[in-house]
């Protein structure tokens, strides 16, 4: 199995490979795990994936998980830059949030009494986070349902291997819109940790709170009404090695939020708050063998909803996840993964509805000494309403190897699955009990180049939608209707670009365009044209200090207040980050400025965006 450190490579043109030899790189290289469940090279690997690191995650001190995602190609977070309760939408290569699936340690997340099923990013505390890493594309075969646009796998940090460490992050900024210039600081966000290596025992302690007000969620110029948010997050993880052949790891998270909210056609008189909370635990044991091991993975997410308003209601669901796979290596060249997935969830309608998902899969990869790598996989599908549904993928890939880097050509075909969600099956509201899974086809191509500390991509991609599930509507009066497969396919096209890399050990660069084109119907507030460039200066002194700007093209979005569709202008958002290390790196400080020239743009029809906004904060490591 290869372990090898992480670096970023890749080059835009010959003349990069200078600069980079300049640099004298060293000779490591980017490791990638999510693609196969393997530890595998990145230009072994065909698959289309983004890492970010730890590093990373800390030059953007203070930002949520949204804004750090939506800096990503491919994917368009809405609402990432609304006021802090905003509901978030993802869309990853043309599709939404049912079809991107989360992953926290390698577990499958998601809220059973949600329409989409999907996570709510707004959950997790960022601090928390060791790296994230995302596959483009379809892969239902290794992960299920859900995973047919893109898969988010974040990784949550280990504990120190000294006996206690300490860290403390606290920030503190500004929370305004465009119009509102009284520079107030209503942001506020705190974390501690402590955690340790005693032994053969590891532990970590972490608390997160994050409090945000002085921003209303719906544009009203009549009023000056805020909506407040809050989020606390408890994390809690133990470890044991019983020796070079068995671990053991268990853990538990409880993350409680509390958001106001405003209606777009709000009633007189109505408090709009909603209340989330989250409770999420498991263990994850390895055991080694002579060529392979057995991992398995064990959880429990429950999730509590309450909505406070004109209509009150609330949810509660949960779900057990079991996953259990056995990695075995043949040699060098010949990876397998035998596994078999078990999910099952249960919400209430008036009463308790349930169902199960059973999958047995495997994976396969090859990895040639002349160029040719391949990665293939299957897995059947066993639901307890639909019954089986079958998805594979092919991923062939060929490397050149050269001097400092490498050339690679990769390609895949895969097929994915959506489970219609227990809302769509027994909810309150256009139940369906016979309805299909959606299926996804995905076809992809690109080339990827790494000279020295530089790689360029270029990725197109190609998915048709089967069996799409839509609310139809029955009485045009009434508005009454159900869940339906639809008859009609959907195509959306596209191509990702990215560029990575160093100049003379001083000059991070980072920049990536997407074009996502929806080939038979309108898509609501998914731009075609997406952009993000960023510049990093790294001195010796210890100082970081960065400049981006993030694009997104023209999009349509609905008015519900007069039912007619709206074309939404292209907007641009400039950032500003600097961060100072002192006392022997063991504390950072740090200052963003967000929204520089103060644009003025609209994520969401009727809703506040934010404006020029400023954050201050520190990280202290013991």
């Amino acid at each position: 199995m290869i372990t090898k450190k992480y670096v970023l490579g890749g080059a835009l043109l010959a003349s990069l490979s200078v600069f980079a030899q300049q640099e004298e790189p060293q000779k490591l290289e980017e490791v990638v795990v999510t693609d196969s469940k393997f530890e595998l090279k990145r230009e072994n690997s065909g698959k289309v994936v983004t890492r970010i690191t730890r590093d990373e995650l800390e030059k953007q001190e203070g930002k949520s998980v949204a804004e750090i995602l939506s800096t990503v190609s491919g994917i368009s977070i809405n609402g990432a830059q609304s006021n802090a309760g905003q509901n978030i939408s993802i869309f990853a290569r043309g599709g939404n949030n049912r079809q991107v699936l989360v992953l926290i340690d390698g577990v499958q997340l998601n809220d059973p009494s949600n329409i989409a099923s999907d996570y709510d990013l707004r959950l997790l505390d960022v601090n928390s986070i060791e790296r994230i890493e995302i596959i483009k594309g379809a892969a239902s075969t290794l992960y299920g349902s859900g995973a047919a646009t893109a898969v988010i796998n974040i990784i949550t940090r280990k504990a120190s291997k000294d006996k206690i460490a300490f860290e403390a992050t606290s920030v503190a900024g500004t929370n305004e819109s465009q119009n509102d210039r009284d520079f107030s600081f209503n942001d506020f966000q705190n974390r501690v940790s402590v955690n340790g290596t005693l032994d053969k025992f590891t532990y970590l302690v972490g608390f997160a709170q994050q409090y945000t007000d002085g921003l209303s969620a719906v544009i009203d110029a009549d009023s000056n009404e805020k909506d407040p948010f809050s989020r606390y997050s408890t994390q809690v993880k133990f470890g044991y090695d019983f020796g070079e052949r068995f671990s053991l790891t268990a853990y538990g998270n409880y993350d409680k939020m509390d958001v106001d909210y405003d209606n777009s056609f709000p009633l007189e008189d109505a408090a709009y708050r909603s209340f989330s909370k989250q409770y999420r635990g498991g263990v994850n044991s390895e055991f080694n063998y002579n060529k392979g091991s057995i991992t398995l993975n064990a959880a429990y997410n429950s999730i509590e909803r309450e909505f406070q308003s004109a209509f009150p209601n609330a949810y509660d669901s949960d779900s057990y996840i079991l996953d259990v796979f056995n990695r075995y290596t043949f040699n060098e060249k010949f990876y397998t993964v035998l596994g078999l997935n078990h999910i099952n969830s249960r919400t209430y309608f008036g009463e308790q509805e349930t169902s199960q998902i059973t999958d047995p899969y495997a994976n396969v990869v090859y990895v040639s000494d002349f160029g040719l790598n391949v990665n293939a996989g299957a897995r059947l599908n066993n639901h307890s309403e639909y019954g089986s549904h079958l998805t594979y993928s092919l991923n062939p890939s060929f490397t050149f190897d050269q001097q400092e880097g490498y050339l690679k050509f990769f390609g895949s075909y895969a097929t994915s699955f959506i489970a219609p969600s227990l809302s769509q099956l027994y909810g309150n509201f256009g139940a369906n009990p016979d309805l299909q899974p959606e299926e996804d086809r995905t076809l992809e191509g690109g080339i990827e180049w790494k000279a020295g500390t530089f790689r360029v991509s270029g990725t197109y991609f190609n998915r048709l939608e089967e069996n799409f599930i839509d609310y139809v509507t029955i009485d045009p009066v009434t508005f009454e209707g159900e869940y339906q497969n639809v008859t009609e396919d959907f195509t959306v096209q596209g191509a990702e670009f990215e560029l990575e890399g160093k100049l003379f050990k001083l000059i991070d660069l980072r920049a990536n365009y997407t074009f996502t084109e929806p080939k038979d119907r309108q898509l609501l507030r998914l731009p075609k044209h997406t952009a993000f460039g960023q510049l990093g200066l790294n001195l010796n002194s210890g100082t970081f200090f960065s400049a981006s700007y993030q694009y997104r093209g023209e999009r349509s979005d609905s008015d519900f207040t007069t039912g007619e569709q709206v074309s939404l202008d292209a907007y641009g958002l400039f950032d500003l980050y600097l961060s100072q290390k002192i006392l022997k790196n063991q504390v950072n400080l740090f200052v963003g400025l967000n929204n520089v020239f103060n644009t003025d743009y609209v994520e969401l029809v009727g809703y506040t965006t934010r404006g020029r906004n400023i954050r201050f904060g520190l990280n202290l490591s013991l």
